[in-house]
């Protein structure tokens, strides 16, 4: 089973929504201190949308273009980094979703316990520090200032809060801290679909499996829309034997992301484990269009194989 993705999301489409304060292009220009061409050239790659008035969000998406760009990495690398990891990994706004490094003018992203180069698919996983199995129980120390009364105020604390859970999720030592950021966002925003998906890896990779459910259902109600949140709960449903229930949330997420490779990855593995070849089939064939080299592309291949020579059929 391909596993279930670690450290990544922010803000999820349908939270990205409720940040209500607002930026003019002017108002980007000097918080970030850019120029109005700069601005224009993201605008060009689709970065950023092209509008009289942006959200925090999208400052948020904007300041991290900038940093970007300041390490040579050219705005249309970054946007197709950005359409290809959509596609391998299912996330809303990779961007912000997940903790990004510059490997010379490439983007690259932390993604499922190693580093995942989204336009070759190539992963490099990291096999120190495993995770130990113990119960995760943790409070966020007061690094943080109280609840502000101001919606605007408390997006931005939201999102601070995020951002230092992704940057501690990296450490197995800071770890529970990482659980305490995610916990206070979840107190300040409970819909918070993003915290909802890490705690919800945490406890997966740790093994419990009952509090990662909890979480990824958590996501999944937070926004419906949330390819990702369906994959990851297909993943601990799998792993706890409701494979019919892991079924339906496979393809829900194939649904909202048809182009999701690992979604129909894991879902061709579900029907060959219920013993439905033909259809499991539908899904390598549709996992091979999507990834063509590499240990997964090569299995995938071999059961199309398999199952077309079970029927005394060819390959085409």
């Amino acid at each position: 089973m391909k596993l279930t993705t670690p450290a990544s999301l922010s803000p999820s489409p349908a939270a990205e929504a409720d940040a209500t304060q607002q930026f003019s292009r002017t108002d980007l220009i000097r918080i970030l201190r850019i120029t109005s061409r700069q601005l224009s050239a993201w605008q060009r790659a689709e970065l950023l949308p092209a509008a009289d008035a942006y959200t925090f969000v999208d400052l948020q998406q904007a300041k991290k273009i900038r940093d970007l760009c300041a390490q040579k990495v050219r705005p249309a690398a970054i946007q197709r980094s950005l359409v290809a990891m959509r596609k391998v990994a299912g996330l809303a706004n990779p961007l912000l979703e997940a903790a990004t490094l510059v490997e010379g003018t490439r983007l690259t992203f932390r993604h499922k316990g190693g580093t995942l180069e989204p336009e070759t698919g190539q992963l490099r996983l990291d096999f120190d520090g495993n995770l130990p199995k113990a119960p995760v129980v943790a409070k966020l120390e007061r690094m943080v200032r109280p609840p502000a009364g101001n919606r605007s105020q408390m997006a931005e604390e939201v999102a601070e809060l995020f951002s230092r859970g992704i940057s501690l999720e990296e450490n197995p030592e800071t770890q529970l801290e990482a659980i305490g950021c995610y916990q206070r966002v979840l107190e300040l925003e409970p819909a918070h679909a993003a915290s909802h998906i890490n705690l919800g890896t945490i406890y997966y990779n740790r093994q419990l499996f009952q509090e990662a459910e909890l979480h990824y259902r958590g996501a999944v109600e937070a926004d419906p829309r949330y390819a990702l949140a369906y994959f990851d709960l297909g993943n601990v449903l799998d792993e706890t034997g409701r494979i019919a229930e892991a079924i339906a949330s496979y393809k829900q997420a194939v649904t909202l992301t048809p182009g999701y490779a690992d979604a129909h990855y894991n879902l061709a593995l579900a029907y060959e484990k219920t013993r439905q070849p033909r259809k499991a089939l539908t899904h390598w064939r549709a996992y091979v269009k999507l990834d063509k080299v590499g240990p997964w592309a090569a299995h995938a291949r071999g059961q199309v194989r398999k199952i077309l020579a079970a029927d005394g059929l060819q390959v085409v």
